[in-house]
């Protein structure tokens, strides 16, 4: 007996993949989107020099 276990979440996915084959394209569109981007220096360098620290404990007043 050659049995695999595959979970429901496992099977959800395979389905739903088999369902919408253009669903990876939607996928990987999506990612480049959002995080598949070009690092700018001078930019992260902006942001740093431009936060202003949290005080410790901002949940109580003063």
């Amino acid at each position: 007996m050659d049995y695999m276990y595959e979970s429901e979440h496992t099977k959800f996915m395979r389905e739903l993949f088999e369902k919408d084959p253009t669903l990876v394209e939607k996928q990987l569109a999506a990612r480049a989107m959002w995080w598949d981007k070009k690092s700018n220096k001078d930019e992260q360098q902006r942001f740093k020099d431009s936060s202003i620290r949290q005080k410790s404990y901002v949940y109580f007043g003063e």
